[in-house]
């Protein structure tokens, strides 16, 4: 006989997790009690976001399902923003949620949220394990349902009595992984297909991308000669100096490639979705009228049409996908012009631009992308600086970005802690606002207690930068709820017993971050900005002038 919260962990071990990442709660004290001896590592973090986030961070490293345990009411929806990153970045994911005792259902009860309405529309499956027997029956189940097909977040409720009772049931083993259907006459099809294009792109995105098949995707690329495009946020599935290269389709995407989308007559979609984000808003293609061949692979049959009617289409991992391209003999045109115009867009694209200030985001940005090794994890949440980062980094292994596709601020600094515990000997850096950053700074505590060692860049500029941008453009001058009071970053690292620097000028930069990075110990270097240095390519006085220049039309009147 074992009490529920044993068998849980038993399930959990059993199913490969090496680690659980928490806010404890009293509502699963017997899960507490199972994790004390049961082989897995519990993190103890210090809020409920942070922990879902490292959660999520971790099914975006491994591929297999993160874990997270947090109590029920407040708990779980701070750890509801977690979830929502992982929905959206097609990440797997188990959201553990220790909940009131069954008997006192629907009485409003001390903490009580109906978690199946609530998450359903923000997870692949939530449920209840409503009998103490069932817990590996269910623990198998979500693990099947968190990886297959689209990958996504499971949630699960926890009722404290059923934790806490006795049951005498068998474990249920992990289910061995499908046999993978063979692929290469699928693969052929869509080759012959793309091979009368004149002006092809492939554009790669989504989950289940390993080091194989970033190895495969460019086997596949010289051979037929095809330039790649890399989908938001997915800028590692390619080396980027590689010469079939041509960047990725981000917010404040290249125009050089955005016209590259305009123009090609042919989308070989592997794995991503081709969202609002890949297509400016669904500018550059329309869906209800784009005149191009698309040929579109996703784990998800509901997915190719739903959005973008495929001349082609496979429900198959891209992974597996690409694997069965990368085996096809050379079948494409004579594309070399047109695939080697599209890497020097990239270069020409991801050469610094300067900026005003005393320091400078691009240079900080191509500093470490010079100096840190190919392997370093670079990690970010939201915010204009993230801009700077994804158009100058360049990465060039599969496994070295964490960054939402959700766009959700303060993920960068937990994923940061997550990737530091998971690769202690590797490099892991997170770029961050000081909006971002000060959503999950908490964590700090969490990252000095388990040994986690990244080194934050905090860019401040006093201000929440993308919406200050938006608000400009908008509303000139009108300023309103975009300023920023921060504490001193370098000094609150110190008190929680880390590393902390400021960085006023450009060349202080590279002695303190190289300071920070042999401390040992989790580090933050504050980069003081020039407020006036907005974006990648315009300032704020000249965001200012184009909100100015918009005001006679926007409200119908004539220009002076």
């Amino acid at each position: 006989m074992r009490h529920g919260g044993r068998i849980l962990a038993d399930a959990l071990r059993l199913h490969g997790v090496e680690r659980v990442f928490s806010v404890p709660g009293e509502s699963f004290l017997a899960l507490l009690d199972g994790l004390h001896d049961g082989g897995i590592q519990n993190v103890v973090c210090r809020h409920e976001g942070g922990a879902a986030m490292m959660a999520e961070a971790t099914g975006k490293l491994t591929g297999r399902p993160g874990v997270c345990v947090v109590t029920r009411g407040p708990g779980a929806t701070n750890a509801s923003a977690g979830v929502h990153v992982a929905f959206q970045d097609s990440t797997p994911m188990i959201l553990l949620i220790g909940d009131i005792e069954r008997g006192h259902r629907d009485r409003e009860a001390f903490q009580e949220v109906d978690l199946r309405a609530m998450f359903g529309p923000l997870a692949k499956w939530a449920a209840e394990i409503g009998e103490t027997s069932r817990i590996p029956e269910y623990l198998a189940r979500a693990f099947r349902v968190a990886t297959e097909g689209r990958p996504g977040p499971v949630v699960l409720s926890l009722p404290e009595d059923m934790l806490g009772a006795q049951a005498d049931v068998p474990d249920i083993p992990p289910a061995p992984p499908p046999a993978a259907p063979d692929w290469s006459g699928v693969a052929r099809l869509f080759m012959e297909r793309l091979a009368g294009a004149s002006r092809p792109l492939v554009v790669v995105g989504g989950p289940h991308w390993s080091e194989g098949a970033s190895a495969d995707l460019a086997r596949f690329a010289e051979t037929q000669g095809l330039p790649v495009a890399l989908g938001f946020r997915r800028q590692d599935r390619l080396d980027n100096l590689h010469p079939l290269h041509a960047g990725d389709l981000n917010v404040g995407v290249n125009p050089r490639l955005a016209a590259r989308v305009r123009q090609a007559d042919a989308l070989l979609l592997l794995g991503t979705r081709l969202g609002d984000i890949e297509t400016g808003g669904y500018a550059l293609l329309d869906p209800q009228g784009h005149g191009r061949t698309v040929l579109h692979v996703h784990p998800a049959p509901e997915e190719p049409g739903r959005v973008w009617r495929p001349d082609l289409s496979a429900t198959a991992r891209a992974t597996d996908f690409v694997a069965a391209l990368a085996a096809l003999p050379p079948m494409g045109g004579d594309w070399g012009g047109w695939a080697r115009g599209a890497h020097e867009d990239y270069l020409w694209w991801s050469t610094p631009k300067p900026t005003p200030g005393a320091v400078r985001q691009e240079e900080v940005v191509a500093w470490l992308r010079d100096r840190l090794p190919p392997d370093a994890i670079l990690c970010n949440g939201a915010g204009n600086f993230a801009a700077f980062l994804h158009r100058y980094h360049r990465w060039r292994r599969w496994g070295t970005q964490l960054a939402p596709t959700s766009g959700s601020m303060g993920y960068g600094f937990p994923a940061a802690v997550a990737a530091s515990i998971a690769h202690p000997g590797r490099s892991v850096v997170c770029l961050a606002g000081d909006g971002d950053f000060q959503m999950t700074l908490n964590e700090l505590s969490t990252a000095r207690q388990f040994g986690a060692t990244p080194v934050v860049v905090v860019m401040n500029n006093g201000q929440y930068g993308t919406i200050r941008m938006h608000q400009e453009r908008h509303y000139p001058g009108r300023v309103s709820g975009t300023q920023m009071a921060s504490p001193d970053f370098a000094a609150l690292a110190r008190a929680y017993g880390g590393h902390g620097e400021r960085v006023e000028r450009q060349e202080e930069f590279a002695p303190a971050f190289e300071r920070a990075r042999a401390s040992g110990v989790v580090a933050v270097v504050e980069c003081v900005l020039d407020p006036e240095a907005l974006t990648t390519g315009q300032t704020l006085s000249e965001a200012r002038r184009q909100g100015e220049a918009a005001l006679p039309a926007r409200h119908g009147k004539e220009g002076p």
